[in-house]
């Protein structure tokens, strides 16, 4: 069972980063941080609190990062969803942090069917013809070392996201009723890996492989293989941001989610990259975090809300599950919810805990689990290291 809810927060992200070994290492310390069970009154703050800014709390302007595009992506089969090169955003380090590296999976969702990967053709979320050409790199991935202090010079990535599966994807057919797609996430994720590792990600001291929502899955889906790309006595871990997925009963007693994720790991055949999972599960079963983390050797940092944002509007209470409209208000700020919904939130916690308390035997690996009414802390400025940010018995996440 999990610690309860006013469990003292031992230790958070800085003191989990420098501890040193791997699996198993003797006298190795699991992290485990729980904030008191306010939940009014924390997630009402969340909820009303203004909109953060992109400039981080010294008042410096986050830096603006440009695209590179993955060269030769086409005679690789990397390629975004309507056959574009993918991309991602370099920013070298520096003094001491030359040699060490930051990569971040971006995020945004999934794709389960040709008509919803269609749409995503025409976005920068299935198209490099559609992203930014520079991105301020903020939060972790800030060069500011107010905000920033143990990444901050650190050489930092940011790959963006335009396959639908987190970056897991390697289909050879092309046409799809008369259109092309290409479902190459997994290739991808290994031209961009590539190439990284010729621009001094292979000679890295340390490393550490982090991601949000959809990035934070393939964090875990894709962490020890990244661990293998690096040097041996190189330090290596990885966190995953809001990336704890929960396959649990929506307010209609549906499993919208898993239906959902039947659907993505069928169009894009991603059962064969879980080969370890139990063959008596639904296929969409073995895409989320409980099934996929039970196989990783590399240590990870789990950052999660309790009562995650978009999962309690997109799993819990899907529109799809609520006709007569009953859950608009509370599903998009906390604070309008009933005592009956706020029970069924406490209910999701519980699922949130539960499932997450089985990583204990994880000697090596840490979390930090609040009571936000977020989705992403880790790229936000306001929730990664401010005046304001989550505090767990007046501990933040990176101090």
């Amino acid at each position: 069972m999990p610690p309860p809810p006013s469990a003292p927060a031992v230790h958070h992200l800085r003191l989990w980063w420098r501890r040193r070994g791997r699996a198993g290492a003797v006298g190795a310390t699991f992290s485990v941080a729980f904030l008191a069970a306010a939940l009014l009154l924390t997630l009402s703050y969340y909820a009303s609190a203004p909109p953060a800014t992109s400039s981080s709390s010294s008042g410096r302007s986050p830096a603006l990062v440009g695209l590179t595009l993955v060269r030769g992506a086409e005679e690789k089969g990397a390629l975004c969803l309507d056959g574009s090169a993918p991309g991602y955003h370099l920013q070298r380090g520096s003094g001491g942090g030359s040699r060490s590296w930051l990569i971040h999976l971006e995020g945004g969702g999934w794709c389960r069917n040709l008509r919803s990967c269609a749409s995503r053709q025409k976005s920068m979320l299935g198209s490099s013809h559609y992203m930014e050409r520079q991105i301020e790199f903020a939060g972790i991935l800030s060069d500011d070392e107010s905000q920033n202090p143990d990444f901050f010079n650190w050489n930092k990535v940011k790959i963006r996201y335009c396959d639908g599966a987190s970056f897991s994807g390697n289909v050879k057919d092309e046409l799809k009723n008369g259109t092309r797609f290409f479902f190459r996430g997994q290739l991808i994720l290994e031209a961009a890996m590539n190439e990284l590792l010729l621009k001094g990600l292979g000679q890295a001291k340390q490393a550490f492989l982090t991601g949000c929502s959809a990035g934070g899955l393939a964090t875990y889906i894709h962490c020890d293989a990244f661990r293998a790309l690096l040097p041996e006595d190189s330090r290596v871990k990885c966190l995953s941001d809001g990336g704890f997925f929960l396959d649990v009963e929506d307010i209609s007693r549906k499993r919208t989610i898993r239906s959902f994720y039947n659907d993505v790991v069928l169009l894009q055949d991603l059962r064969q990259r879980f080969l370890d999972c139990d063959s008596n599960l639904e296929p969409g079963q073995c895409f989320f975090p409980r099934e996929v983390v039970k196989n990783i050797v590399t240590p990870v940092f789990v950052l999660n809300p309790a009562y995650d944002a978009w999962q309690v509007q997109h799993v819990l209470a899907p529109q799809s599950s609520d006709p007569q409209h009953s859950w608009l208000d509370c599903r998009l700020d906390i604070s309008k919810c009933s005592p009956n919904q706020l029970e069924i939130l406490q209910g999701f916690r519980k699922e949130m805990l539960d499932a997450i308390s089985e990583l204990k035997q994880k000697s090596d690996w840490g979390m930090y689990i609040n009571s936000c009414f977020v989705h992403c802390q880790s790229l936000n400025s306001f929730t990664w290291h401010s005046p304001s940010s989550p505090r767990i018995n007046n501990k933040l996440l990176v101090l």
